[in-house]
């Protein structure tokens, strides 16, 4: 009997240590989305799905793509903006690596110009999903937070004289505690200015400036140019040598709009 009970002693401490292993063997992740705002007085997306697959080669066709619980509905891209942004997904999921992320769209799109809700056509391949890279490791106990910077000005395009407009997103995807921060304020607070945020010759990022300021989140560390464009009857300005750090909130001097 003594055997027997020691036994069973055994064997639950077993259990439980498996039981505590499995249990701290996840990890949080979230899915935020947030908006490069565009010249709109809306911008809305149908977002029906979210994807997540280990591999970053994974075809659409391919197993072992995990669907992960959807907020679906429709979302006001220029609501977005400066530290504002919409939970798309959250989920426990097991420790290990994230590759890809598959964000898919349905059918109501729309964009609405002085007033006129237009609808936004969508490509049919957006039915299987928008393949994102972003190449993260989640380890065990600890939240991760994958930020969908939606770029509104660059994902529509006009389709010449037809008064159609297209949706091509333009969306950068970055984990929100990898890369750095840079904040910014103009001298014309009632301004709305067009912050472009460059790196060799390229864009990295842009925002629009609300209240005369913009927060740009997610930018790997190094040197970028930023240039500030408000309306045309003011000069734009351009800063050199912006200087990110991993981890940091690069705070720029007043940008005097003149």
């Amino acid at each position: 009997m003594k055997i027997h009970y020691l036994f069973i002693l055994l064997l639950s401490i077993s259990l439980f240590s498996c039981n505590k292993e499995k249990e701290s063997g996840q990890a949080k992740l979230e899915v935020r989305l947030v908006d490069a705002p565009a010249d709109y007085e809306a911008v809305y997306i149908d977002v029906q799905e979210i994807r997540i697959h280990t591999s970053e080669t994974a075809a659409d066709e391919d197993q072992g793509w995990t669907t992960l619980p959807t907020n679906t509905g429709i979302y006001n891209l220029l609501e977005l903006t400066n530290g504002i942004d919409a939970l798309l997904a959250t989920e426990e999921l097991p420790a290990g690596k994230v590759s890809q992320i598959r964000l898919i769209l349905g059918e109501n799109n729309t964009l609405v110009e002085d007033g006129e809700t237009i609808p936004l056509r969508t490509p049919s391949a957006q039915q299987s999903g928008l393949k994102l890279k972003i190449n993260t490791t989640l380890e065990a106990d600890l939240k991760y937070v994958i930020v969908l910077d939606f770029d509104a000005a660059r994902s529509i395009v006009k389709a010449g004289n037809s008064g159609n407009y297209n949706l091509k997103p333009v969306i950068r995807t970055f984990v929100e505690s990898d890369g750095g921060s840079l904040k910014g304020c103009t001298s014309a607070v009632t301004i709305q200015s067009l912050v472009t945020v460059s790196q060799n010759g390229g864009v990295v990022a842009t925002a629009y400036t609300n209240d005369g300021c913009f927060l740009v989140k997610g930018l790997p560390a190094g040197t970028y140019q930023v240039r500030v464009e408000p309306p045309v009857e003011y000069a734009p300005v351009t800063i050199s040598d912006v200087v990110v750090i991993d981890g940091e909130v690069n705070t720029l001097d007043t940008i005097t709009i003149q």
